[in-house]
């Protein structure tokens, strides 16, 4: 069940709710145990670290779509592929990669794939 916080959150851009519906649930449902933390700029998704999280654009390149939510995680490594928008090394071997989200077929097996990557790394720290 949705918090009034995570309502909240997505009220100043309602459109993007249900996908971030459909992220929450495929989360839940792959990791009940899953924390989840409302703040200004996102909503992040915890086990023993935080390994996810979704939030609206702020800044928007000339070459991204005009709306979108952004999902990010972070792994050891940087991943190669056109899916990723952008990715930064914040500390050594620590990547976050920064995924846009369009529609819900963008929330396949492939970004689920690698938020299990990404949830298996920060429960290992």
């Amino acid at each position: 069940m949705m918090t009034a916080d995570e309502l909240l959150f997505w009220d100043r851009q309602p459109q993007l709710l249900p996908l971030y519906e459909l992220l929450r649930e495929r989360l839940m449902s792959a990791y009940p145990e899953m924390k989840i933390k409302v703040s200004k700029s996102q909503i992040s998704f915890y086990n023993r670290h935080m390994f996810a999280m979704a939030s609206p654009p702020v800044r928007r390149r000339k070459t991204w779509p005009k709306e979108f939510m952004m999902v990010s995680f972070g792994l050891s490594y940087q991943i190669d592929s056109p899916r990723i928008a952008m990715s930064v090394e914040a500390y050594p071997n620590r990547w976050t990669h920064h995924v846009i989200v369009e529609s819900p077929e963008d929330i396949d097996g492939t970004l689920l794939g690698w938020i299990h990557e990404a949830y298996l790394f920060s429960d290992s720290k």
